[in-house]
């Protein structure tokens, strides 16, 4: 009775389960190293924002690449801000993911070297695109900025093209060696995101803390994964038995019956 399990049709179900059943556990690892991963990284990023204050030329330099652990420390900077030469980046939205721009105000430290401060968000209200929008000013004089310390974005790690041809005085990514050449300065790597001062009227609106990646999603999906890799052999045998049982019944509906007796 076994037998049709050599079928066509049988063998190719049979194949498709052994090939899903191996797919399916290998995509719960896979899930489970997203797990890992983003734990880990939301372990970093809490270790990072709660570290105390450092000067930010003690992490980073002119041509320096900010690391992943350096990424988010909170670090301090005194000097004055360079209003006349800020820049706005484009395409950026607030928490409401309402679309408007990052400010990008050069701050001039006591030695002349240049850090990248990304003052915080403001709506894109001006006439047109192609004009610089209104920007509201900085602290005037010397000043203690603090903030989050960030690396250089990139197409890769950000999504966003880097366009080119764009309004003067606006860019797509924030990047230090591009800034190094437009100012003409020695420019810190990387930028900070700025979270004191705080900003008068509440604007530029400051960005706010990172939030933590869902790893539990992660470890519920590996479980899944796993639990569907152990329903396909229990499926089969079902489909086998269930095949099996049709088919009896289909025999031994097939058989002749008895002939009944003729009326006298």
């Amino acid at each position: 009775m076994y037998r049709f399990l050599l079928s066509r049709q049988w063998v190719i179900i049979t194949l498709v389960a052994l090939l899903l059943i191996p797919t399916m556990i290998r995509l719960g690892i896979w899930q489970m190293h997203r797990y890992d991963e983003r734990t880990a990284r939301n372990q970093l990023v809490s270790r990072a924002l709660s570290a105390d204050p450092v000067p930010v030329e003690t992490l980073t330099s002119p041509g320096h690449t900010v690391s992943t652990g350096q990424r988010y420390r909170p670090v301090t900077a005194v000097g004055h801000f360079d209003p006349e030469r800020e820049i706005v980046v484009r395409r950026r939205v607030n928490g409401d993911e309402e679309v408007g721009f990052h400010v990008l105000t050069p701050f001039v430290l006591k030695d002349g070297k240049v850090l990248l401060v990304n003052r915080g968000w403001i709506p894109a209200d001006a006439p047109s695109q192609t004009t610089f929008p209104e920007v509201p000013a900085p602290p005037a004089g010397q000043v203690t900025v603090t903030g989050r310390l960030m690396p250089d974005e990139t197409t890769a790690a950000s999504g966003i093209k880097n366009l080119q041809g764009l309004p003067d005085r606006q860019v797509m990514l924030i990047n230090s060696a591009q800034e190094a050449r437009r100012l003409g300065a020695r420019v810190l790597g990387g930028y900070i995101a700025q979270t004191a001062p705080e900003p008068a009227n509440g604007t530029p609106e400051l960005i706010g803390r990172p939030g933590n990646e869902d790893a539990a999603l992660n470890y519920a999906y590996a479980i899944q994964w796993w639990l569907f890799s152990a329903g396909v052999p229990i499926g089969w045998v079902i489909l086998v038995r269930r095949e099996l049982r049709d088919r009896r019944e289909a025999a031994a509906a097939q058989q002749p019956t008895e002939a009944q007796p003729a009326a006298v």
